[in-house]
């Protein structure tokens, strides 16, 4: 019996995981991956973690195993709250913090929150396929805007809101899958456009704190636009297996909303991974652990450019990004970089066509490389692998 007739649309039109795929494919030990979206593990404070863990299970007892409110455990809240303060000049409160289980929880109940059927959604081109999972579960239109050098296209941007449209999802740190960021000038000309329009602004900012070359800019509309969300999350920082992210506005009813679907959905986020996170920011020196993922994450997207630079043929280009994880490649036109996956496995290297991070492309000539996640050895090889195959196709 099919059980096919029984599923939502929503469900039949949102793809899987092109990513999680590829994990699978690439689980054989010979394979080098550049495909996941993986934290370095010589980055997690293992020891310090396990102090946090024994300390909050004598101190805390009985309240790191119960139950807990959906906003999320008041103290991290609070942390929250004071250190976008203090580094960005927001002026926030605990009531301004949601906890979620990781940044893909709060892109979902965005989608829940906000999304009718057929609504318009404005999303960079190309973006998160995440978010493009997230979203697409709730069947709306897709807006794509194309990305430049210095952010968002902004002819398309106000073409695209000249229609009804209920929010615009941005990343504009190292943008995933790109690795660009918006300038100052394209972020100010992005406020200028919105300022004065009923429509909600979400930056998504996984990757901000791993910048290693140049300064922060300031945030588009945190702080400044009514409607504005702000994501973050600590697996970038800290460890990404407890899954602790949290969404920023100042705007409390829109809050309210996203707790009401966060109950209906979860109702909180694991308390104990809560009280362990917030125990240990607040004994142990996160800059300064963030400070050597940052050295470490510059030597390695390094390594990566210095060995495409050496062994990628002079028809293909790469973005360089001063932050983040990841850096993207464009072949030239006509070069499927789906076809050209199943060749680079069998080279025993893998990496993330560009397909699943657009909403209206298929056969792109572009792929997805992860730099944070291999030492530099293994960057090396990895990249002569796919330089020759490069040279074989291009």
């Amino acid at each position: 019996m099919s059980i096919e007739n029984l599923l939502s649309e929503g469900i039949k039109l949102t793809p899987p995981s092109f990513v999680r795929g590829i994990l699978k494919a690439a689980s054989d030990p010979e394979v080098i991956s550049f495909a996941g979206g993986l934290p370095n593990p010589v980055s997690f404070p293992q020891e310090e973690l396990l102090e946090s863990m024994e300390r909050i299970v004598k101190t805390y007892g009985s309240k790191v195993f119960q139950y807990s409110v959906t906003a999320g455990l008041p103290e991290l809240r609070q942390y929250i709250a004071d250190r976008y303060h203090r580094k960005f000049g927001l002026n926030l409160t605990m009531d301004n913090v949601i906890i979620t289980t990781g940044s893909q929880q709060a892109l979902d109940l965005i989608g829940k929150v906000f999304l009718d059927k057929g609504d318009r959604i404005i999303v960079e081109k190309p973006t998160y396929l995440a978010a493009i999972q997230a979203f697409s579960l709730h069947q709306p239109y897709f807006c794509p805007v194309e990305l430049t050098e210095e952010g968002l296209n902004l002819k398309q941007l106000e073409e695209a809101l000249q229609h009804n449209v209920k929010f615009i999802y941005t990343i504009p740190e190292f943008q995933n899958p790109t690795g660009l960021t918006y300038s100052a000038e394209n972020r100010n000309r992005i406020y200028e456009m919105l300022k004065d329009r009923d429509v909600v602004l979400i930056e998504d900012d996984p990757y901000g704190e791993l910048r290693f070359e140049g300064e922060h800019l300031p945030y588009i509309g945190a702080g400044r636009l009514p409607n504005s969300i702000l994501l973050g999350t600590f697996s970038k920082t800290v460890t990404p297996g407890m899954r602790i992210g949290f969404i920023i506005s100042g705007n409390t009813e829109l809050l309210r909303c996203l707790s009401i679907a966060k109950e209906a959905g979860d109702l909180h986020t694991n308390i104990f991974a809560q009280y362990l996170i917030w125990d240990y920011l607040a004994n142990n020196d996160l800059d300064g652990h963030i400070a050597k993922i940052r050295a470490l994450y510059q030597k390695q997207a390094q390594a990566m450019l210095d060995a495409m630079d050496r062994y990628f043929p002079d028809t293909v280009s790469y973005t360089r990004p001063r932050g983040g994880m990841f850096l993207w490649v464009t072949l030239p036109e006509g070069v499927s970089a789906m076809s050209m996956f199943r060749k680079a496995l069998e080279k025993k290297v893998a990496f993330v066509p560009g397909d699943p991070f657009y909403t209206d492309v298929k056969g792109a000539n572009t792929m997805r490389l992860n730099y944070t996640n291999a030492d530099c050895e293994t960057i090396e090889e990895g990249i002569r692998r796919l330089g020759n195959l490069l040279k074989e196709l291009c």
